[in-house]
């Protein structure tokens, strides 16, 4: 972020007017345009305006603290990859690993070292910068970031499954509705996907390969729950893509490859699941495999389905 053409732009809150002025200028001087509040009330409603690119908020705060403000930015889908760093004493171990639980980016102990603080913002910056490097569309993280995080799994050696997700008829609803249409319905699956994930452990990742693919890597136990979570949701979405005509008939009017007249059926969401529940994963390559063969399975039997590989090793 530091190359981009305009400064980040961060939200500062605290209730010490002093420490707000002296922290403002460190971080305008070290590049970043600043806004500020001196309440969580303050805070949370600039940050629902949009446009900030990280908060800084006090641990306690007048209104809402810290944390309510840092659970309200997780829980809401069009925020929620916003990073979050608290201002909170160096004994407030029960606060931290709470704020930890609702997602909170990192933490700098006061009294601040603006040197530090500095360094952290940026570390965040490049960290969200390499996880986003694929779809500035969806802001999930990419395939450098995909790929590490089922790295990380394997090497782990814990139970764990990855998710891999396609949506069925999507070039001939791209076709039909055009490219603004196509891309609502990439945004809308992405949070649906992030609300999906984030009901279960709040370390699960959500990623875009690109298109209409993407991808989350969790537990091995919360995968069916979550596989289900997708297409409970994503369903009860999809008529809401369609002209009343189309929703009616139950399919679209285009043509296929050769340029035939054919009706699409809507869209719904494929799910192929490679987990190590009943057989071990080692690498990338095997990974991919199996949940590429499984998803394409799933989009054979029509409409929303997810298939779990629930082989064994001979």
């Amino acid at each position: 972020m530091e190359s981009d053409s305009a400064p980040p732009l961060v939200l500062l809150a605290d209730d010490e007017p002093q420490l707000l002025k002296v922290l403002k200028i460190a971080l305008e001087s070290g590049g970043f345009a600043v806004e500020t509040a001196s309440d969580g009330d303050e805070a949370w409603e600039k940050i629902r305006k949009g446009n900030i690119d990280l908060a800084i908020l006090d641990l306690q705060m007048p209104g809402k603290d810290g944390l309510e403000v840092c659970r309200l930015v997780k829980e809401d889908l069009d925020l929620s990859l916003m990073p979050v760093i608290l201002l909170t004493a160096a004994s407030d171990t029960e606060s931290k690993v709470r704020g930890l639980t609702l997602g909170v980016d990192d933490y700098i102990t006061k009294p601040v070292n603006v040197r530090e603080l500095l360094a952290r913002i940026w570390m965040v910056f490049r960290r969200m910068r390499q996880e986003l490097e694929a779809n500035p569309l969806t802001r999930l993280p990419g395939n450098i970031a995909i790929e590490k995080r089922i790295h990380e799994a394997i090497a782990k050696g814990k139970d764990f499954a990855v998710l891999y997700i396609d949506l069925n008829q999507f070039k001939a609803y791209n076709d039909a509705y055009g490219y603004a249409a196509g891309d609502y319905v990439l945004k809308t699956t992405a949070k649906i996907l992030v609300a999906a994930a984030r009901s279960g452990n709040p370390g699960n990742f959500i990623g875009h390969i690109g298109g209409d693919d993407f991808i989350i890597a969790t537990d091995a136990s919360e995968a069916e729950a979550i596989c289900q979570k997708i297409i409970d949701n994503f369903d009860r979405q999809v008529p809401e893509f369609y002209k009343q005509e189309d929703r009616e008939r139950g399919y679209i009017l285009g043509k296929d490859r050769r340029g035939e007249p054919r009706q699409f059926p809507l869209l719904s969401v494929a799910i192929g699941v490679a987990t190590t529940r009943n057989r071990p994963l080692t690498s990338l390559g095997q990974v991919s495999q199996i949940g590429a063969e499984l998803k394409s399975y799933a989009k054979t039997l029509g409409g929303s389905r997810c298939v779990v590989d629930r082989r064994k090793d001979n």
